[in-house]
């Protein structure tokens, strides 16, 4: 199992964000996080990154439990976190905000960074048009593109992303669900937090759904999508949102 959390609580002073916590992501999977504002979603990231302090298991790839683990340590197990903020270098440009998301491999050769510079080209074209750009000048989709792209240049084996569709329009929205779709194929394993219920079950394998920080029920992406309880409270009407995946 690449990622093993069990029995994860994290807490802002007396108040209980999340509670138990328990969930896995296999190799070559998506796992998507849904759940209403507020459940502890984007605390159950940050957790995981080594953003917040939790208590609990958090094992990747079998090894020891790690839980206390800095944000560097799980970068270098091969897990990269893409926020909801994006957390870009507004003054910096395209390319130079890239570059630094192969910080930790900077005493490869030069060719190495060249070479990864020029898959995240090929699965985001526009960057490349805009390599000169500040990040400051770019679209909403062009910064959630460069966030995407400078966690893969960290060449993660776990990709979390933190409301990937938040803010964008449909088009693009797709766009980057597409992309997600392929990282899978490439080998990327993706835990997906993802306010679009319905698109995120669509392209999930398996999922969580995340109530007042603890998990509500899991199951297998498909099966979930068709559950009348989730389909009154997350999915409105049956082709709301199916366009970002098909169209």
């Amino acid at each position: 199992m690449l990622l093993d959390v069990r029995d994860l609580h994290v807490s802002y002073g007396k108040i209980d964000a999340l509670c138990g916590v328990s969930l896995q992501v296999a190799a070559g999977q998506i796992v998507t996080v849904i759940g209403p504002n507020g459940a502890g979603k984007t605390t159950l990231l940050s957790a995981l990154m080594g953003v917040l302090p939790a208590r609990g298991h958090i094992s990747v790839d079998g090894a020891a439990n790690s839980v206390g683990a800095s944000i560097g340590q799980r970068a270098g197990e091969g897990i990269a976190l893409v926020p909801e903020t994006r957390a870009l270098f507004a003054s910096m440009s395209v390319e130079d905000n890239l570059r630094l998301g192969a910080f930790r491999f900077r005493h490869e050769p030069r060719q190495r960074h060249a070479d990864a510079l020029a898959q995240v080209f090929d699965l985001f074209p526009r960057l490349q048009e805009r390599r000169t750009q500040q990040a400051a000048t770019l679209s909403g989709g062009e910064r959630q593109m460069l966030a995407l792209g400078r966690a893969l240049m960290g060449r993660p084996r776990l990709l979390m992303l933190d409301e990937p569709s938040l803010g964008l329009a449909p088009l693009i929205v797709r766009d980057i669900f597409r992309i997600i779709a392929e990282l899978r194929r490439q080998g990327v394993s993706v835990l997906l937090v993802e306010q679009n219920a319905r698109a995120a079950l669509t392209l999930a394998d398996h999922a969580y759904v995340l109530e007042l920080g603890e998990v509500a029920t899991q199951g297998p992406a498909q099966e979930l999508a068709h559950d009348p309880r989730l389909e009154q409270a997350y999915l409105g009407h049956a082709g709301q949102h199916q366009e970002v995946l098909t169209s």
